[in-house]
Protein backbone atom coordinates (compact mmCIF):
# COMPACT_ATOMS: atom_id res chain seq x y z
CA UNK A 1 0.00 0.00 0.00
CA UNK A 2 1.13 3.53 -0.72
CA UNK A 3 1.56 6.05 2.08
CA UNK A 4 -1.56 7.84 0.84
CA UNK A 5 -3.61 4.65 0.97
CA UNK A 6 -2.40 3.81 4.46
CA UNK A 7 -3.13 7.36 5.61
CA UNK A 8 -6.69 7.15 4.31
CA UNK A 9 -7.15 3.73 5.91
CA UNK A 10 -6.05 5.17 9.25
CA UNK A 11 -8.50 8.07 8.78
CA UNK A 12 -11.29 5.56 8.19
CA UNK A 13 -10.29 3.68 11.35
CA UNK A 14 -10.65 6.96 13.24
CA UNK A 15 -14.21 7.36 11.99
CA UNK A 16 -13.81 9.71 9.05
CA UNK A 17 -16.27 8.91 6.28
CA UNK A 18 -14.25 10.58 3.53
CA UNK A 19 -10.58 11.38 3.01
CA UNK A 20 -8.91 13.07 0.06
CA UNK A 21 -5.59 14.75 -0.62
CA UNK A 22 -4.78 17.97 -2.43
CA UNK A 23 -1.82 20.27 -2.81
CA UNK A 24 -1.20 23.38 -0.73
CA UNK A 25 -1.56 25.63 -3.76
CA UNK A 26 -3.75 28.73 -3.36
CA UNK A 27 -7.47 27.90 -3.54
CA UNK A 28 -9.20 28.72 -6.82
CA UNK A 29 -12.16 30.36 -5.08
CA UNK A 30 -10.11 33.04 -3.31
CA UNK A 31 -11.17 35.78 -5.74
CA UNK A 32 -14.83 34.78 -5.26
CA UNK A 33 -14.32 34.92 -1.48
CA UNK A 34 -12.82 38.41 -1.70
CA UNK A 35 -15.70 39.62 -3.87
CA UNK A 36 -18.17 38.16 -1.36
CA UNK A 37 -16.50 40.08 1.46
CA UNK A 38 -16.48 43.31 -0.54
CA UNK A 39 -20.23 42.99 -1.09
CA UNK A 40 -20.70 42.98 2.69
CA UNK A 41 -22.35 39.56 2.70
CA UNK A 42 -20.29 38.42 5.69
CA UNK A 43 -22.29 40.72 7.91
CA UNK A 44 -20.61 41.25 11.27
CA UNK A 45 -18.21 38.31 10.86
CA UNK A 46 -15.26 40.70 10.69
CA UNK A 47 -12.81 37.93 11.53
CA UNK A 48 -13.29 36.63 8.00
CA UNK A 49 -11.77 39.77 6.52
CA UNK A 50 -8.93 39.79 9.05
CA UNK A 51 -7.83 36.32 7.96
CA UNK A 52 -8.42 36.84 4.25
CA UNK A 53 -4.75 36.87 3.22
CA UNK A 54 -4.02 33.68 5.17
CA UNK A 55 -6.75 31.94 3.19
CA UNK A 56 -4.75 32.60 0.04
CA UNK A 57 -1.48 31.16 1.37
CA UNK A 58 -1.58 28.13 3.67
CA UNK A 59 2.00 28.86 4.74
CA UNK A 60 0.48 31.44 7.05
CA UNK A 61 -1.11 28.52 8.91
CA UNK A 62 1.77 26.02 8.66
CA UNK A 63 5.13 27.21 7.29
CA UNK A 64 6.47 24.79 4.72
CA UNK A 65 3.11 23.13 4.07
CA UNK A 66 3.12 20.91 0.97
CA UNK A 67 -0.12 18.94 1.11
CA UNK A 68 -3.56 19.00 2.69
CA UNK A 69 -5.50 15.93 3.78
CA UNK A 70 -9.19 16.85 3.68
CA UNK A 71 -11.52 14.76 5.84
CA UNK A 72 -15.26 14.49 6.38
CA UNK A 73 -17.08 13.14 9.42
CA UNK A 74 -20.77 12.32 9.19
CA UNK A 75 -23.07 13.86 11.81
CA UNK A 76 -26.44 12.97 10.29
CA UNK A 77 -28.78 11.32 12.81
CA UNK A 78 -32.18 12.12 11.28
CA UNK A 79 -33.10 12.02 7.61
CA UNK A 80 -35.85 14.11 6.01
CA UNK A 81 -37.55 10.80 5.19
CA UNK A 82 -37.90 10.30 8.95
CA UNK A 83 -40.42 13.13 9.03
CA UNK A 84 -38.26 16.24 9.29
CA UNK A 85 -40.04 17.85 6.34
CA UNK A 86 -43.54 17.08 7.60
CA UNK A 87 -42.94 18.00 11.21
CA UNK A 88 -45.18 20.30 13.20
CA UNK A 89 -43.47 23.55 14.28
CA UNK A 90 -41.76 23.13 17.62
CA UNK A 91 -43.14 25.15 20.50
CA UNK A 92 -39.88 25.04 22.40
CA UNK A 93 -37.27 25.66 19.73
CA UNK A 94 -35.28 23.63 17.26
CA UNK A 95 -31.52 23.15 17.02
CA UNK A 96 -29.55 22.33 13.87
CA UNK A 97 -28.38 18.71 13.82
CA UNK A 98 -24.68 19.49 14.01
CA UNK A 99 -25.12 21.29 17.34
CA UNK A 100 -27.14 18.64 19.17
CA UNK A 101 -24.12 16.84 20.64
CA UNK A 102 -20.80 17.62 22.29
CA UNK A 103 -18.73 20.34 20.64
CA UNK A 104 -17.50 18.80 17.40
CA UNK A 105 -14.30 20.86 17.45
CA UNK A 106 -12.87 18.86 20.35
CA UNK A 107 -13.97 15.56 18.82
CA UNK A 108 -12.29 16.28 15.48
CA UNK A 109 -9.17 17.91 16.94
CA UNK A 110 -8.49 14.77 18.94
CA UNK A 111 -8.85 12.58 15.86
CA UNK A 112 -6.64 14.89 13.80
CA UNK A 113 -3.96 14.68 16.49
CA UNK A 114 -4.16 10.89 16.33
CA UNK A 115 -3.90 10.92 12.55
CA UNK A 116 -0.90 13.25 12.67
CA UNK A 117 0.70 11.07 15.33
CA UNK A 118 0.34 8.03 13.08
CA UNK A 119 1.85 9.92 10.14
CA UNK A 120 4.84 10.98 12.23
CA UNK A 121 5.36 7.38 13.31
CA UNK A 122 5.96 6.38 9.69
CA UNK A 123 7.41 9.71 8.50
CA UNK A 124 9.37 11.16 11.44
CA UNK A 125 10.28 14.34 9.56
CA UNK A 126 6.65 15.22 8.88
CA UNK A 127 5.18 18.27 10.57
CA UNK A 128 1.50 19.08 10.54
CA UNK A 129 -1.44 21.00 11.93
CA UNK A 130 -5.07 19.96 12.26
CA UNK A 131 -7.74 22.52 11.46
CA UNK A 132 -11.48 22.42 12.20
CA UNK A 133 -13.02 25.72 10.98
CA UNK A 134 -10.77 27.38 13.54
CA UNK A 135 -8.07 28.72 11.22
CA UNK A 136 -8.43 30.93 8.13
CA UNK A 137 -8.54 28.40 5.30
CA UNK A 138 -11.14 27.86 2.56
CA UNK A 139 -12.07 24.33 3.65
CA UNK A 140 -14.80 23.77 1.10
CA UNK A 141 -12.61 24.77 -1.83
CA UNK A 142 -9.89 22.40 -0.61
CA UNK A 143 -12.48 19.66 -0.07
CA UNK A 144 -13.73 19.96 -3.65
CA UNK A 145 -10.16 19.94 -4.91
CA UNK A 146 -9.44 16.82 -2.84
CA UNK A 147 -12.39 15.02 -4.42
CA UNK A 148 -14.83 15.13 -1.47
CA UNK A 149 -17.76 16.61 -3.37
CA UNK A 150 -19.13 19.52 -5.37
CA UNK A 151 -20.38 22.95 -4.39
CA UNK A 152 -24.16 22.80 -4.03
CA UNK A 153 -26.35 25.77 -4.87
CA UNK A 154 -26.65 26.33 -1.11
CA UNK A 155 -22.81 26.72 -1.04
CA UNK A 156 -22.32 23.48 0.90
CA UNK A 157 -20.12 20.59 -0.22
CA UNK A 158 -22.30 17.67 -1.35
CA UNK A 159 -21.08 14.11 -1.76
CA UNK A 160 -23.13 11.70 -3.93
CA UNK A 161 -23.33 9.06 -1.18
CA UNK A 162 -22.88 11.07 2.01
CA UNK A 163 -25.03 14.09 1.16
CA UNK A 164 -24.02 17.24 3.03
CA UNK A 165 -24.52 16.41 6.71
CA UNK A 166 -20.82 16.20 7.54
CA UNK A 167 -18.08 18.19 9.23
CA UNK A 168 -14.97 19.14 7.29
CA UNK A 169 -11.54 18.87 8.86
CA UNK A 170 -8.09 19.49 7.39
CA UNK A 171 -4.66 18.10 8.20
CA UNK A 172 -1.93 20.34 6.79
CA UNK A 173 1.39 18.54 6.39
CA UNK A 174 4.90 19.51 5.31
CA UNK A 175 5.52 16.41 3.18
CA UNK A 176 4.48 16.02 -0.47
CA UNK A 177 1.61 13.60 -0.99
CA UNK A 178 0.03 12.47 -4.23
CA UNK A 179 -3.13 14.50 -4.86
CA UNK A 180 -6.52 12.99 -5.64
CA UNK A 181 -8.51 14.12 -8.67
CA UNK A 182 -10.71 17.13 -7.90
CA UNK A 183 -14.49 16.78 -7.95
CA UNK A 184 -15.16 18.69 -11.13
CA UNK A 185 -18.74 17.66 -11.89
CA UNK A 186 -21.91 19.29 -10.57
CA UNK A 187 -24.85 17.06 -9.74
CA UNK A 188 -27.42 19.66 -8.70
CA UNK A 189 -28.72 19.98 -12.25
CA UNK A 190 -31.84 22.14 -12.51
CA UNK A 191 -32.88 21.50 -8.90
CA UNK A 192 -33.46 24.66 -6.84
CA UNK A 193 -35.10 23.06 -3.79
CA UNK A 194 -32.61 24.59 -1.34
CA UNK A 195 -32.99 28.08 -2.80
CA UNK A 196 -36.77 27.91 -2.89
CA UNK A 197 -37.12 26.57 0.66
CA UNK A 198 -34.89 29.09 2.45
CA UNK A 199 -37.23 30.89 4.89
CA UNK A 200 -35.33 34.18 4.66
CA UNK A 201 -34.34 33.96 0.97
CA UNK A 202 -30.66 34.12 1.86
CA UNK A 203 -29.43 33.02 -1.59
CA UNK A 204 -29.47 35.97 -4.01
CA UNK A 205 -28.15 33.68 -6.77
CA UNK A 206 -27.28 29.97 -6.83
CA UNK A 207 -23.98 29.33 -5.10
CA UNK A 208 -23.95 32.59 -3.15
CA UNK A 209 -25.08 33.03 0.45
CA UNK A 210 -25.94 36.41 1.92
CA UNK A 211 -25.05 35.60 5.52
CA UNK A 212 -26.92 38.67 6.74
CA UNK A 213 -30.18 36.88 5.92
CA UNK A 214 -29.17 33.36 6.93
CA UNK A 215 -30.89 31.97 10.03
CA UNK A 216 -27.67 30.27 11.12
CA UNK A 217 -25.89 33.63 11.04
CA UNK A 218 -28.74 35.44 12.76
CA UNK A 219 -28.93 32.95 15.63
CA UNK A 220 -25.21 32.33 16.10
CA UNK A 221 -22.94 35.07 14.77
CA UNK A 222 -25.07 38.21 15.05
CA UNK A 223 -24.51 39.87 18.42
CA UNK A 224 -27.17 42.57 18.27
CA UNK A 225 -30.92 42.54 17.80
CA UNK A 226 -32.23 40.51 14.88
CA UNK A 227 -33.61 42.75 12.09
CA UNK A 228 -37.35 43.25 12.39
CA UNK A 229 -38.12 42.08 8.86
CA UNK A 230 -36.47 38.68 9.43
CA UNK A 231 -37.83 37.75 12.86
CA UNK A 232 -41.07 36.09 11.82
CA UNK A 233 -39.24 34.13 9.10
CA UNK A 234 -37.00 32.45 11.68
CA UNK A 235 -39.84 30.17 12.71
CA UNK A 236 -38.83 27.79 15.51
CA UNK A 237 -35.05 27.81 14.93
CA UNK A 238 -33.36 28.68 18.20
CA UNK A 239 -29.83 27.77 17.01
CA UNK A 240 -28.76 27.27 13.42
CA UNK A 241 -30.92 26.00 10.57
CA UNK A 242 -31.11 22.82 8.48
CA UNK A 243 -33.81 23.76 5.96
CA UNK A 244 -31.62 23.87 2.85
CA UNK A 245 -30.18 20.48 3.79
CA UNK A 246 -33.53 18.92 4.66
CA UNK A 247 -34.94 19.58 1.21
CA UNK A 248 -31.81 18.51 -0.70
CA UNK A 249 -32.52 15.23 -2.57
CA UNK A 250 -28.94 14.09 -1.98
CA UNK A 251 -29.65 13.96 1.76
CA UNK A 252 -32.78 11.84 1.56
CA UNK A 253 -30.84 8.57 1.52
CA UNK A 254 -27.67 9.64 3.28
CA UNK A 255 -26.17 7.20 5.81
CA UNK A 256 -26.63 7.89 9.50
CA UNK A 257 -23.65 8.75 11.68
CA UNK A 258 -22.07 6.24 14.05
CA UNK A 259 -19.47 8.32 15.88
CA UNK A 260 -20.18 7.81 19.62
CA UNK A 261 -18.86 11.24 20.58
CA UNK A 262 -21.41 12.89 18.27
CA UNK A 263 -24.53 11.12 19.55
CA UNK A 264 -27.26 13.75 20.03
CA UNK A 265 -28.05 14.75 23.59
CA UNK A 266 -31.75 14.12 24.33
CA UNK A 267 -32.18 17.57 25.89
CA UNK A 268 -30.98 19.18 22.66
CA UNK A 269 -33.00 17.02 20.27
CA UNK A 270 -36.21 18.27 21.86
CA UNK A 271 -35.06 21.28 23.88
CA UNK A 272 -37.29 23.00 26.39
CA UNK A 273 -35.82 26.31 25.34
CA UNK A 274 -38.38 28.49 27.09
CA UNK A 275 -37.11 27.14 30.42
CA UNK A 276 -33.68 28.60 29.65
CA UNK A 277 -35.23 32.02 30.21
CA UNK A 278 -35.65 31.21 33.90
CA UNK A 279 -32.46 29.15 34.33
CA UNK A 280 -29.73 30.84 36.43
CA UNK A 281 -26.93 32.16 34.23
CA UNK A 282 -24.20 30.03 35.80
CA UNK A 283 -26.32 26.88 35.48
CA UNK A 284 -27.09 27.58 31.83
CA UNK A 285 -23.42 28.14 31.07
CA UNK A 286 -22.45 24.93 32.87
CA UNK A 287 -25.03 22.90 30.99
CA UNK A 288 -24.47 24.31 27.51
CA UNK A 289 -20.77 25.25 27.38
CA UNK A 290 -19.72 21.70 26.39
CA UNK A 291 -21.92 22.02 23.29
CA UNK A 292 -21.81 24.50 20.36
CA UNK A 293 -24.87 26.29 21.74
CA UNK A 294 -23.00 28.78 23.88
CA UNK A 295 -21.20 30.47 20.97
CA UNK A 296 -23.69 33.38 20.90
CA UNK A 297 -23.36 33.59 24.70
CA UNK A 298 -26.34 33.72 27.01
CA UNK A 299 -27.67 37.02 25.65
CA UNK A 300 -27.70 35.85 22.04
CA UNK A 301 -29.12 32.43 22.82
CA UNK A 302 -31.98 33.76 24.94
CA UNK A 303 -32.68 36.45 22.36
CA UNK A 304 -33.23 33.55 19.93
CA UNK A 305 -35.53 31.79 22.39
CA UNK A 306 -37.68 34.91 22.64
CA UNK A 307 -37.91 35.06 18.83
CA UNK A 308 -39.15 31.47 18.71
CA UNK A 309 -41.72 32.02 21.45
CA UNK A 310 -42.96 35.16 19.73
CA UNK A 311 -43.36 33.26 16.49
CA UNK A 312 -45.12 30.27 18.05
CA UNK A 313 -47.47 32.31 20.26
CA UNK A 314 -48.10 29.53 22.78
CA UNK A 315 -49.97 30.96 25.78
CA UNK A 316 -47.81 28.95 28.19
CA UNK A 317 -44.77 31.00 27.16
CA UNK A 318 -46.15 34.26 28.58
CA UNK A 319 -44.78 33.81 32.14
CA UNK A 320 -41.31 33.02 30.76
CA UNK A 321 -41.33 36.06 28.49
CA UNK A 322 -42.60 38.30 31.29
CA UNK A 323 -39.65 37.26 33.44
CA UNK A 324 -37.25 37.82 30.53
CA UNK A 325 -38.65 41.32 30.18
CA UNK A 326 -36.76 42.19 33.37
CA UNK A 327 -33.53 40.32 32.59
CA UNK A 328 -30.19 42.01 33.27
CA UNK A 329 -29.32 41.87 29.55
CA UNK A 330 -30.96 44.61 27.44
CA UNK A 331 -30.75 42.41 24.32
CA UNK A 332 -32.94 39.82 26.05
CA UNK A 333 -35.34 42.44 27.40
CA UNK A 334 -35.84 43.89 23.93
CA UNK A 335 -36.42 40.46 22.38
CA UNK A 336 -38.90 39.55 25.12
CA UNK A 337 -40.80 42.77 24.50
CA UNK A 338 -41.05 42.01 20.79
CA UNK A 339 -42.25 38.48 21.53
CA UNK A 340 -44.93 39.68 23.94
CA UNK A 341 -46.10 42.09 21.27
CA UNK A 342 -46.85 39.16 18.96
CA UNK A 343 -49.50 37.81 21.33
CA UNK A 344 -53.01 39.14 20.97
CA UNK A 345 -53.26 39.25 24.75
CA UNK A 346 -54.10 42.47 26.58
CA UNK A 347 -52.64 41.01 29.77
CA UNK A 348 -49.18 41.53 28.25
CA UNK A 349 -49.65 45.30 28.30
CA UNK A 350 -49.32 45.51 32.09
CA UNK A 351 -45.82 43.99 32.42
CA UNK A 352 -44.67 45.92 29.35
CA UNK A 353 -45.92 49.17 30.86
CA UNK A 354 -44.22 48.32 34.14
CA UNK A 355 -40.97 47.52 32.36
CA UNK A 356 -41.11 50.80 30.44
CA UNK A 357 -41.06 52.77 33.69
CA UNK A 358 -37.56 51.54 34.54
CA UNK A 359 -36.05 50.75 31.13
CA UNK A 360 -32.97 52.87 30.36
CA UNK A 361 -31.54 51.08 27.34
CA UNK A 362 -32.64 52.89 24.14
CA UNK A 363 -33.08 49.73 22.06
CA UNK A 364 -35.00 47.80 24.71
CA UNK A 365 -37.14 50.83 25.45
CA UNK A 366 -38.02 51.21 21.78
CA UNK A 367 -38.98 47.53 21.57
CA UNK A 368 -41.25 47.90 24.59
CA UNK A 369 -42.94 51.00 23.21
CA UNK A 370 -43.60 49.32 19.86
CA UNK A 371 -45.03 46.24 21.59
CA UNK A 372 -47.35 48.32 23.77
CA UNK A 373 -48.61 50.26 20.76
CA UNK A 374 -49.18 47.05 18.81
CA UNK A 375 -51.10 45.41 21.64
CA UNK A 376 -53.12 48.54 22.39
CA UNK A 377 -54.14 48.84 18.76
CA UNK A 378 -55.11 45.16 18.75
CA UNK A 379 -57.24 45.54 21.87
CA UNK A 380 -59.08 48.53 20.38
CA UNK A 381 -59.65 46.67 17.13
CA UNK A 382 -61.09 43.69 18.96
CA UNK A 383 -63.41 45.80 21.16
CA UNK A 384 -67.12 45.77 20.25
CA UNK A 385 -68.18 48.95 18.46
Amino acid sequence: MTLESRLKAKAADLGFALAGITSAQPPESYAHFQSWLEKGMAGEMHYLAKGANARRDLNAILPGVRSVVMLAMNYCHKLPSDGALDREPSTTGRIAQYAQSADYHHVLWKKLDELLGWLKSVMPDAQGRGVVDSAPILERDLARRAGLGWFGKNTMIIHPHLGSYFFLAALLVTIPLHSDPPFDTDHCGTCTACLDACPTQAFPVPGQLDARRCISYLTIELRRAIPQELRSQMGDWVFGCDVCQEVCPWNHKAPLAHEPALIPLPQLQTPKAQEWLTTPADTLKRDLSPTPLFRPKRAGLLRNVCMVLGNQKQIGALPFLTKALFDEEPLIRGAAAWALGQFNDQHSIEPLTRALQTECDPHARSEIEVAIEKLSTSVIADSPS
